[in-house]
């Protein structure tokens, strides 16, 4: 539960404190404003803090047929990062960047007496980057390139191991200047490791036990950006955009889920599941001047879901459909780019289920809460789009009349780290 906390409040820190930040270079935007002249091209330094999700899929050679996907952890990280980026025409950017990350993103297991935890400690990640300028101040990027991560499995057994993975990772994001060097970004990125023997330390041949991992994670950073204020005009406006108004949407996205389970005598935290979904919105805005506040809904189907399989069956639990009914309020960071907090209501459906001839097994709702944050710039008078976090927990599911068991003799608690990429249009 402390994990669960820490990532909430972090995140909703990080997001508040960079807007705070920014309070004197909010203003109301009611026509085309003209770059202050930006320089994206340079040396940066930055700092972050993120939060996110790990799946480990565990098999045997020695057992073809047999795999679980996975075991799920979750935590929180800090991160620094030095860059180069280049303009390469006057709306594309090139870069290049290298960040090293500490944290805490582990599974945990507790039972009878024994504890142990599989924790993600520090890591480094070396990549490219292309960017595209929606306004003279906000960027749209995607980057990718390899990642270097330590592992540790530590017990109160006296049975400790360590071991590293390396493979690559695909992001993307949204930076925006909030002064004449500082800028802000938030972003997301899917690691994927190679196939690691975690015995090998203790002898045991490759094959035994291979541990494929991937991880979802989303930062809030601060870069300062040398040299950014001698920045040339630029050759286009930022468009106008009154942020009060109705509007539409959609998103894709993509994250994990860690489902803790609790028998007497046993807590597993937990089985993990990932995914991408896609989702559906709609809400309202009110343009307080250097304020916006609002209220959504939405709805979407995800892929997100945990698997075992056996044999040439398998047993699936999926995170299908679901709800959100939110609010949010956002702080203007410049002319054109609102960052924001949200958070409010969240409905879950999960179905666990088997290959044929089984089939359907159990399926159920549960009622939660959702918070986040995140970047949304406008693209036209009438059009923005956007990069946001959020982490979902849900309520406590009791399957101990489902195996005719006493109350709370098993159950789970679920919860998620998504991050989606939309798009709005307001009406006028």
């Amino acid at each position: 539960m402390f994990m669960r906390t820490s990532a909430k409040s972090i995140l909703l820190s990080a997001v508040s404190i960079v807007a705070l930040a920014s309070t004197a270079l909010a203003a109301d935007v009611v026509a085309p404003v003209e770059s202050s002249g930006f320089n994206w091209s340079g040396v940066y330094v930055g700092f972050g803090v993120g939060a996110g999700a790990n799946v480990h899929e565990l098999g045997s050679d020695f057992i073809p047929g047999l795999s679980l996907n996975g075991i799920g952890g979750e935590g929180v990280y800090g991160e620094a990062t030095v860059g180069y980026d280049y303009m390469v025409s006057p709306r594309f950017l090139l870069g290049g960047l290298l960040d090293a990350h500490f944290g805490n993103i582990e599974t945990t297991l507790d039972v009878v007496g024994l504890n142990a935890s599989i924790q993600e400690t520090y890591g480094f990640d070396a990549g490219l980057r292309a960017g595209y300028l929606f306004t003279p101040n906000t960027l749209g990027y995607v980057l990718g390139g390899y990642s270097w991560q330590k592992y540790k499995l530590d017990t109160n057994a006296g049975f400790d191991l360590d071991w590293d993975q390396s493979g690559y990772f695909l992001g993307a994001g949204v930076e925006t200047a909030i002064n004449s060097n500082w800028t802000i970004k938030t972003e997301y990125r899917y690691t994927r490791f190679g196939t690691a023997n975690i015995l090998s330390d203790l002898g045991v041949p490759d094959g035994v036990l291979n541990t494929d991992t991937s991880r979802h994670t989303f930062q809030v950073a601060a870069n300062y950006r040398f040299g950014a204020q001698n920045g040339s005009a630029a050759s286009f406006e930022t468009p106008a955009y009154n942020w009060t108004g109705f509007y539409i949407g959609g998103a894709g996205g993509a994250g994990a889920s860690v489902h803790q389970f609790n028998i007497p005598g046993l807590e597993f935290n937990g089985l993990g599941g990932e995914g991408v979904f896609g989702e559906l919105n709609a809400g309202y805005d009110h343009d307080f001047g250097s304020w916006v506040a609002g209220v959504m809904v939405d709805a979407r189907y995800s892929g997100m879901t945990s698997e075992l399989e056996l044999f040439g069956g398998s047993i699936n639990l999926d995170t299908d459909y679901g709800f959100d009914v939110l609010g949010r309020v956002g702080m203007k960071v410049n002319e054109s780019t609102l960052a924001y907090v949200l958070g409010g209501y969240s409905w879950q459906h999960f179905d666990l289920n088997a290959s044929a001839p089984i089939g359907d097994i159990l399926d159920w709702g549960s009622s939660g809460f959702s918070v986040g944050g995140g970047l949304e710039t406008a693209v036209s008078s009438n059009m923005t789009v956007g990069l946001e976090y959020r982490y979902s927990q849900f309520a406590k599911k009791d399957f101990s009349a489902d195996i005719g068991a006493p109350d709370d003799f098993l159950t789970s608690t679920p919860s998620f780290h998504t991050v989606r990429i939309g798009a709005k249009y307001k009406f006028n």
